[in-house]
Protein backbone atom coordinates (compact mmCIF):
# COMPACT_ATOMS: atom_id res chain seq x y z
CA UNK A 1 0.00 0.00 0.00
CA UNK A 2 1.59 3.28 -1.12
CA UNK A 3 1.04 6.41 0.91
CA UNK A 4 0.16 9.79 -0.51
CA UNK A 5 3.13 12.00 0.39
CA UNK A 6 2.48 14.86 -2.02
CA UNK A 7 1.51 17.11 0.93
CA UNK A 8 5.12 17.06 2.20
CA UNK A 9 6.26 19.23 -0.74
CA UNK A 10 3.65 21.98 -0.27
CA UNK A 11 5.39 25.27 0.47
CA UNK A 12 2.51 27.47 1.67
CA UNK A 13 1.64 25.21 4.56
CA UNK A 14 -0.56 27.59 6.50
CA UNK A 15 -3.14 28.05 3.74
CA UNK A 16 -3.24 24.41 2.62
CA UNK A 17 -5.84 22.07 4.06
CA UNK A 18 -4.10 19.29 2.11
CA UNK A 19 -0.90 19.82 4.12
CA UNK A 20 -2.79 19.93 7.42
CA UNK A 21 -4.81 16.79 6.67
CA UNK A 22 -1.70 14.96 5.45
CA UNK A 23 0.17 15.96 8.60
CA UNK A 24 -2.66 14.72 10.84
CA UNK A 25 -2.68 11.39 9.01
CA UNK A 26 1.11 11.15 9.37
CA UNK A 27 0.87 11.77 13.12
CA UNK A 28 -1.82 9.11 13.53
CA UNK A 29 0.36 6.71 11.57
CA UNK A 30 3.41 7.53 13.71
CA UNK A 31 1.63 7.42 17.08
CA UNK A 32 2.12 3.67 17.73
CA UNK A 33 5.89 4.09 17.25
CA UNK A 34 6.47 6.51 20.12
CA UNK A 35 9.11 5.12 22.47
CA UNK A 36 8.57 4.33 26.14
CA UNK A 37 9.68 7.84 27.13
CA UNK A 38 7.02 9.42 24.88
CA UNK A 39 9.40 10.58 22.13
CA UNK A 40 9.71 9.91 18.41
CA UNK A 41 12.15 11.02 15.70
CA UNK A 42 11.29 14.36 14.10
CA UNK A 43 11.45 14.55 10.27
CA UNK A 44 11.21 18.36 10.02
CA UNK A 45 13.79 20.24 7.94
CA UNK A 46 15.70 21.29 11.05
CA UNK A 47 15.78 18.04 13.02
CA UNK A 48 16.20 15.68 10.01
CA UNK A 49 15.35 12.63 12.17
CA UNK A 50 18.39 13.37 14.35
CA UNK A 51 16.35 14.67 17.27
CA UNK A 52 13.37 13.16 19.05
CA UNK A 53 10.37 15.04 20.40
CA UNK A 54 6.94 14.44 21.83
CA UNK A 55 4.15 14.05 19.29
CA UNK A 56 2.65 17.52 19.88
CA UNK A 57 6.09 19.08 19.28
CA UNK A 58 6.49 16.94 16.17
CA UNK A 59 3.32 18.51 14.78
CA UNK A 60 4.47 22.08 15.41
CA UNK A 61 8.00 21.36 14.11
CA UNK A 62 6.74 19.98 10.78
CA UNK A 63 4.09 22.67 10.39
CA UNK A 64 6.64 25.35 11.20
CA UNK A 65 9.75 24.11 9.39
CA UNK A 66 8.33 21.85 6.69
CA UNK A 67 8.89 18.15 6.02
CA UNK A 68 12.50 17.10 5.36
CA UNK A 69 13.61 16.42 1.79
CA UNK A 70 14.62 12.89 0.83
CA UNK A 71 12.73 11.08 3.59
CA UNK A 72 10.60 9.15 1.11
CA UNK A 73 10.14 5.96 3.11
CA UNK A 74 8.88 6.64 6.61
CA UNK A 75 10.65 3.75 8.28
CA UNK A 76 10.73 5.51 11.67
CA UNK A 77 7.05 6.41 11.56
CA UNK A 78 5.14 3.29 10.64
CA UNK A 79 5.79 2.63 6.96
CA UNK A 80 7.00 -0.92 6.23
CA UNK A 81 10.50 -1.15 4.79
CA UNK A 82 9.13 -2.72 1.59
CA UNK A 83 5.84 -1.00 0.90
CA UNK A 84 4.75 -1.89 -2.62
CA UNK A 85 0.96 -2.03 -2.79
CA UNK A 86 -1.05 0.13 -5.17
CA UNK A 87 -3.60 1.75 -2.88
CA UNK A 88 -3.04 5.39 -2.07
CA UNK A 89 -3.72 6.36 1.50
CA UNK A 90 -4.88 9.94 1.95
CA UNK A 91 -5.47 12.03 5.02
CA UNK A 92 -9.03 12.75 6.05
CA UNK A 93 -10.74 15.13 3.64
CA UNK A 94 -12.43 18.32 4.68
CA UNK A 95 -12.30 18.87 8.41
CA UNK A 96 -12.98 21.87 10.56
CA UNK A 97 -9.84 23.66 9.46
CA UNK A 98 -10.16 23.41 5.69
CA UNK A 99 -11.10 27.09 5.30
CA UNK A 100 -9.99 28.39 8.69
CA UNK A 101 -8.21 31.72 8.15
CA UNK A 102 -6.20 31.16 11.33
CA UNK A 103 -4.05 28.78 9.29
CA UNK A 104 -2.46 31.78 7.56
CA UNK A 105 -2.14 33.75 10.79
CA UNK A 106 -0.41 30.93 12.65
CA UNK A 107 1.80 30.19 9.66
CA UNK A 108 2.95 33.82 9.60
CA UNK A 109 3.65 33.80 13.32
CA UNK A 110 5.74 30.65 13.43
CA UNK A 111 7.55 31.19 10.13
CA UNK A 112 8.77 34.59 11.32
CA UNK A 113 11.23 33.02 13.78
CA UNK A 114 11.93 29.81 11.89
CA UNK A 115 15.15 30.94 10.22
CA UNK A 116 16.73 31.79 13.57
CA UNK A 117 15.75 28.60 15.37
CA UNK A 118 18.33 26.10 16.41
CA UNK A 119 17.52 22.44 16.77
CA UNK A 120 16.11 22.33 20.28
CA UNK A 121 14.90 19.85 22.81
CA UNK A 122 11.36 18.60 23.22
CA UNK A 123 10.19 21.89 24.69
CA UNK A 124 11.54 24.15 21.90
CA UNK A 125 8.04 24.89 20.59
CA UNK A 126 6.15 24.99 23.86
CA UNK A 127 5.14 28.60 23.29
CA UNK A 128 3.02 27.50 20.33
CA UNK A 129 1.41 24.43 21.90
CA UNK A 130 -1.65 26.30 23.19
CA UNK A 131 -2.16 27.94 19.78
CA UNK A 132 -2.00 24.58 18.03
CA UNK A 133 -4.40 23.06 20.54
CA UNK A 134 -6.91 25.88 20.00
CA UNK A 135 -6.50 25.59 16.22
CA UNK A 136 -7.10 21.84 16.29
CA UNK A 137 -10.16 21.91 18.53
CA UNK A 138 -13.73 22.36 17.34
CA UNK A 139 -15.58 25.26 18.89
CA UNK A 140 -18.57 22.99 19.45
CA UNK A 141 -19.29 19.36 18.50
CA UNK A 142 -20.26 19.07 14.81
CA UNK A 143 -19.58 22.78 14.17
CA UNK A 144 -17.06 22.99 11.35
CA UNK A 145 -17.23 26.71 10.54
CA UNK A 146 -15.03 27.82 13.45
CA UNK A 147 -12.05 26.51 15.32
CA UNK A 148 -11.82 27.53 18.97
CA UNK A 149 -8.92 29.88 18.15
CA UNK A 150 -10.73 31.56 15.25
CA UNK A 151 -13.83 32.24 17.34
CA UNK A 152 -11.80 33.64 20.23
CA UNK A 153 -9.88 36.04 17.96
CA UNK A 154 -13.14 37.33 16.46
CA UNK A 155 -14.63 37.71 19.93
CA UNK A 156 -11.61 39.74 21.09
CA UNK A 157 -11.89 41.86 17.95
CA UNK A 158 -15.51 42.68 18.79
CA UNK A 159 -14.47 43.58 22.32
CA UNK A 160 -12.01 46.16 21.01
CA UNK A 161 -14.34 47.58 18.35
CA UNK A 162 -17.23 48.03 20.78
CA UNK A 163 -15.15 48.99 23.83
CA UNK A 164 -16.40 46.20 26.06
CA UNK A 165 -14.99 46.16 29.55
CA UNK A 166 -13.03 43.16 30.78
CA UNK A 167 -15.85 42.39 33.20
CA UNK A 168 -18.48 42.39 30.44
CA UNK A 169 -16.27 40.08 28.39
CA UNK A 170 -15.96 37.67 31.33
CA UNK A 171 -19.73 37.70 31.78
CA UNK A 172 -20.25 36.99 28.07
CA UNK A 173 -17.92 33.98 28.30
CA UNK A 174 -19.87 32.71 31.32
CA UNK A 175 -23.16 33.12 29.44
CA UNK A 176 -21.83 31.26 26.38
CA UNK A 177 -20.62 28.39 28.56
CA UNK A 178 -23.94 28.30 30.38
CA UNK A 179 -25.97 28.25 27.17
CA UNK A 180 -23.60 25.87 25.34
CA UNK A 181 -22.03 23.54 27.93
CA UNK A 182 -19.87 21.72 25.36
CA UNK A 183 -18.35 24.86 23.88
CA UNK A 184 -14.52 24.85 23.82
CA UNK A 185 -13.68 28.36 25.00
CA UNK A 186 -11.42 30.04 27.54
CA UNK A 187 -12.79 30.83 30.99
CA UNK A 188 -11.90 34.52 31.23
CA UNK A 189 -10.50 37.59 29.51
CA UNK A 190 -7.23 36.99 31.35
CA UNK A 191 -6.81 33.58 29.68
CA UNK A 192 -7.79 35.02 26.29
CA UNK A 193 -5.24 37.80 26.67
CA UNK A 194 -2.49 35.29 27.51
CA UNK A 195 -3.28 33.38 24.32
CA UNK A 196 -3.33 36.56 22.22
CA UNK A 197 0.07 37.53 23.64
CA UNK A 198 1.54 34.35 22.12
CA UNK A 199 0.33 35.61 18.76
CA UNK A 200 2.38 38.77 19.16
CA UNK A 201 -0.60 40.91 20.21
CA UNK A 202 0.56 41.78 23.70
CA UNK A 203 1.72 45.02 25.31
CA UNK A 204 4.04 46.24 28.05
CA UNK A 205 2.77 48.04 31.15
CA UNK A 206 4.93 51.02 32.16
CA UNK A 207 4.26 52.94 35.35
CA UNK A 208 3.91 56.72 35.03
CA UNK A 209 4.44 59.54 37.54
CA UNK A 210 1.25 60.90 39.06
CA UNK A 211 2.07 64.33 37.59
CA UNK A 212 3.17 62.95 34.19
CA UNK A 213 6.76 64.02 34.82
CA UNK A 214 8.49 60.78 33.88
CA UNK A 215 8.11 57.10 33.08
CA UNK A 216 9.34 54.44 35.47
CA UNK A 217 11.17 52.75 32.64
CA UNK A 218 14.74 51.80 31.74
CA UNK A 219 17.02 53.64 34.20
CA UNK A 220 13.98 54.64 36.30
CA UNK A 221 12.33 51.22 36.35
CA UNK A 222 13.39 50.38 39.94
CA UNK A 223 12.82 53.79 41.49
CA UNK A 224 10.10 54.26 44.11
CA UNK A 225 9.70 58.02 43.59
CA UNK A 226 9.60 60.28 40.54
CA UNK A 227 13.12 61.50 39.56
CA UNK A 228 11.65 64.94 38.71
CA UNK A 229 9.07 65.85 41.38
CA UNK A 230 9.82 63.15 44.00
CA UNK A 231 6.15 62.07 44.07
CA UNK A 232 5.63 58.48 45.22
CA UNK A 233 5.19 55.90 42.49
CA UNK A 234 2.46 54.15 44.46
CA UNK A 235 -1.04 55.06 45.61
CA UNK A 236 -1.87 55.46 49.29
CA UNK A 237 -5.23 54.28 50.65
CA UNK A 238 -6.78 56.88 53.03
CA UNK A 239 -3.35 58.37 53.57
CA UNK A 240 -1.92 55.01 54.63
CA UNK A 241 0.17 52.40 52.92
CA UNK A 242 -2.15 49.59 51.83
CA UNK A 243 0.57 46.94 51.71
CA UNK A 244 -0.03 46.35 48.02
CA UNK A 245 1.87 48.36 45.43
CA UNK A 246 -0.64 50.02 43.11
CA UNK A 247 0.81 52.57 40.66
CA UNK A 248 -0.83 55.95 40.19
CA UNK A 249 -0.86 55.65 36.41
CA UNK A 250 -0.03 52.93 33.90
CA UNK A 251 0.99 53.42 30.28
CA UNK A 252 0.28 50.48 27.98
CA UNK A 253 2.99 50.35 25.35
CA UNK A 254 2.36 48.40 22.14
CA UNK A 255 5.82 47.78 20.59
CA UNK A 256 5.96 48.92 16.96
CA UNK A 257 8.71 46.54 15.82
CA UNK A 258 6.87 43.22 16.29
CA UNK A 259 3.74 44.66 14.66
CA UNK A 260 5.68 45.83 11.62
CA UNK A 261 7.21 42.35 11.38
CA UNK A 262 3.72 40.86 11.44
CA UNK A 263 2.64 43.14 8.57
CA UNK A 264 5.64 42.13 6.47
CA UNK A 265 5.32 38.44 7.40
CA UNK A 266 2.05 38.08 5.47
CA UNK A 267 2.28 38.25 1.69
CA UNK A 268 -0.96 40.23 1.31
CA UNK A 269 -0.14 42.96 3.84
CA UNK A 270 3.53 43.02 2.83
CA UNK A 271 2.45 44.01 -0.68
CA UNK A 272 0.33 46.84 0.73
CA UNK A 273 3.17 48.00 2.99
CA UNK A 274 5.40 48.43 -0.06
CA UNK A 275 2.82 50.22 -2.17
CA UNK A 276 4.30 53.66 -1.51
CA UNK A 277 7.40 52.45 -3.35
CA UNK A 278 6.04 50.07 -5.97
CA UNK A 279 2.56 51.45 -6.71
CA UNK A 280 2.96 55.20 -6.54
CA UNK A 281 2.13 57.47 -9.46
CA UNK A 282 5.01 58.07 -11.86
CA UNK A 283 3.64 61.50 -12.72
CA UNK A 284 5.68 63.75 -10.44
CA UNK A 285 3.58 66.81 -11.35
CA UNK A 286 0.42 65.33 -9.82
CA UNK A 287 0.06 64.64 -6.10
CA UNK A 288 -2.31 61.71 -5.65
CA UNK A 289 -0.82 60.57 -2.34
CA UNK A 290 1.56 62.00 0.29
CA UNK A 291 4.25 59.79 -1.26
CA UNK A 292 4.31 62.26 -4.18
CA UNK A 293 5.02 65.19 -1.84
CA UNK A 294 8.38 66.84 -1.40
CA UNK A 295 8.61 65.94 2.29
CA UNK A 296 8.23 62.21 1.59
CA UNK A 297 10.72 62.38 -1.28
CA UNK A 298 13.20 64.22 0.92
CA UNK A 299 12.79 61.56 3.60
CA UNK A 300 13.49 58.84 1.01
CA UNK A 301 16.70 60.61 -0.01
CA UNK A 302 17.92 60.84 3.57
CA UNK A 303 16.96 57.26 4.43
CA UNK A 304 17.33 55.18 1.24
Amino acid sequence: MTIDKSWTTIRKRGSSSEFWNGLQHFLQMAKPFINDRGFIKCPCRHCLNNASHQLQDLESHIFRNGFMFGYNQWIYHGEPACANAETTVRGPSGGIHEKDEMFDVLDDIISEDADGDAVGGPSSNEQYNDLFAALRSELYPDVSSFSSLNFLVKLMHLKVLNKWTNKSFDELLKLLKLAFPKIDLVESHYEAKKLMTKMGLGYRSIHVCKNDCALFWKENSLKETCPVCSESRWKLQSGKWSGKNVPHKVLRYFPVGPRLKRLFATSKTAKLMQWHSTGKSKDNDVMRHPVNGKSWQEFDKRHP
